[in-house]
C-alpha cells in the first residue's frame, strides 16, 4: 500500500474521531459554562476543518499530469498543509487564548457540570489516542525505520501525517490541561484557573501551527530529496558501466511520494557510442533503487 493511501487512511481515521469529539466538547462547554471546554470544542472543530483540507490535498495531489500542470499537481497537498497550519492557528490557538484570557479578567461563575465534562474528556482521550495518534505514530514509525525521530521528522515529506501526528498528540495533551484546569477551578472555587488552562491550549496549538508552517513552507518552495535517497541515486548512476562521473545532481520533491531528478552524467570517451543505451540504463537504475523518481531527466558529457 502506498504512503499516500496511508495518509488518508490516518486522515479520515482522524476525522471521524475530531467530528464526534467536537460535538461533545461543546455539548460539554455549554452545560458547564468552562472556557478550557469551550477552547478544547474549537480546537476539535479547528481539527475536523484541517482534515477536510488534507483530504482536498490529497485528493487533487495524485491527478494525473496535464499541459496546464505537466509535473501533475502533487505539490497542492503541501499548499492545503500550509492552510491547515493558519487555520489551526487562528481557528484553534487564537481563539482559544482569547477565551481564556477573557475568563481571566472576568472569572464569573464556577463552572457547573464537572463530572460530565470529565467524562466528555476522558472519551474524547480515548478517542484521540485510539482512533487518531496510535495509528498516525504506527505508520510515521514504520516510515522512519532506524532514523531518529527528530531526524525524520525534518526529513519527511508527506505533511499529512506530519500534521495528524502533532494535531492529536496536542489534542491529548490538552485533554490533560483541560481537566485539570477544571478540577483545580472546582476546587479552589477561582474561575481563573479554568481561563488559564484555555490560554494554555491556545499557546501550544499556536506553536505547533507555527511548527508545521515552517516545515511545510520549505517543500512548497522546492525541497530537494533526503541525503539518503540523493547518495542512492549517486551510487545507482556511478554503477552503470561506461559512467565516469556525475557533475551536477538536482533533486526536488513535486509530492510525497514523486521526486523530480535531473542530472548530468560524462560518460567515458570509449563509451560514447553507447550513450543512449547508458542513458536508458542509468534511469531503469535510479528508478530501481528510489521509486520515487517519477521524472528523471538526464544530460550526457562525453569524456575526453
Amino acid at each position: 500500500m502506498s504512503s499516500g493511501t496511508e495518509s488518508r487512511t490516518v486522515i479520515l481515521l482522524a476525522l471521524v474521531a475530531n467530528a464526534l469529539i467536537a460535538v461533545l466538547k461543546f455539548t460539554a462547554a455549554v452545560i458547564s459554562g468552562s472556557a478550557a471546554m469551550l477552547a478544547e470544542g474549537f480546537h476539535s472543530l479547528a481539527d475536523t476543518g484541517n482534515q477536510v483540507f488534507l483530504l482536498r490535498g490529497t485528493t487533487v495531489s495524485r491527478l494525473r499530469p496535464t499541459v496546464r500542470h505537466p509535473f501533475g499537481r502533487g505539490k497542492e497537498l503541501y499548499f492545503w498543509s500550509l492552510m491547515v497550519a493558519v487555520f489551526l492557528f487562528v481557528g484553534g490557538g487564537v481563539v482559544a487564548f482569547t477565551q481564556g484570557l477573557d475568563r481571566l479578567r472576568h472569572p464569573g461563575h464556577e463552572a457547573e457540570g464537572l463530572v460530565f465534562s470529565l467524562v466528555v474528556l476522558g472519551i474524547a482521550g480515548v478517542f484521540e489516542l485510539t482512533i487518531a495518534f496510535i495509528p498516525a505514530l504506527r505508520e510515521f514509525n514504520r516510515r522512519r525505520g532506524s532514523r531518529g525521530f527528530w531526524r525524520s521528522i525534518r526529513d519527511t515529506k508527506d505533511p499529512a501525517l506530519l500534521v495528524v501526528l502533532f494535531e492529536d498528540s496536542v489534542a491529548v495533551t490538552g485533554v490533560f490541561i483541560a481537566a485539570g484546569g477544571l478540577i483545580t477551578a472546582h476546587y479552589t472555587g477561582n474561575s481563573a484557573w479554568d481561563g488559564i488552562a484555555s490560554m494554555t491550549i491556545g499557546v501550544m496549538l499556536m506553536i505547533t501551527a507555527w511548527f508545521l508552517a515552517l516545515e511545510t513552507k520549505g517543500l512548497i518552495v522546492g525541497e530537494s530529496a533526503s541525503r539518503a535517497d540523493r547518495s542512492a541515486i549517486r551510487t545507482a548512476v556511478l554503477s552503470v558501466p561506461g559512467v565516469d562521473t556525475v557533475d551536477r545532481l538536482l533533486t526536488m520533491h513535486l509530492g510525497p511520494d514523486e521526486i523530480l531528478v535531473n542530472l548530468d552524467i560524462v560518460v567515458e570517451a570509449d563509451s560514447a557510442h553507447r550513450s543512449d543505451e547508458i542513458v536508458e540504463t542509468v534511469d531503469a537504475g535510479i528508478k530501481s533503487v528510489v521509486p520515487e523518481a517519477t521524472r528523471v531527466f538526464i544530460e550526457v558529457d562525453l569524456g575526453r
